[in-house]
């Protein structure tokens, strides 16, 4: 096998504008293409990621499975991005201004919900 890195992961939302917002807008990812059904309808937003691969935003009609940031359910937990020590406060703020809450905080992460509930962390472990 040749695996050589990371290509995408893709996410379900049902508002696909909304989610595409938070990556896009709060977390700066620039929004790199738009698909859509043969009706003309929205399928997905895909978001570049730093460092390489991108982020695709499907659109799903049910609603988000709401969870506890902590459960026993298999599956993704979360989607966690790589940023620089210096850089978490003014991460952190910018979140605070957003509106959206931290659910979690470590030595080395943070961690947030997008609005649809999926679980992002920001992390800039091992550097101390």
């Amino acid at each position: 096998m040749d695996v050589q890195g990371f290509h995408h992961v893709a996410i379900q939302a049902r508002d696909v504008e909304r989610v595409t917002a938070f990556y896009r807008d709060l977390l700066g990812f620039p929004e790199l293409t738009r698909h859509h059904r043969p009706d003309g309808t929205l399928r997905s937003i895909w978001v570049g990621v730093p460092g390489g691969g991108f982020l695709a935003i499907e659109a799903v009609a049910g609603p988000p499975e709401p969870l506890p940031f902590r459960h026993e359910h298999p599956g993704l937990l979360l989607l966690a991005f790589r940023i620089p020590k210096a850089g978490r406060a003014a991460a952190v703020e910018a979140f605070r201004r957003a509106g959206v809450a931290l659910e979690h905080e470590t030595r080395w992460t943070f961690y947030v919900r997008d609005p649809e509930g999926n679980r992002i962390a920001l992390s800039h472990h091992p550097e101390d």
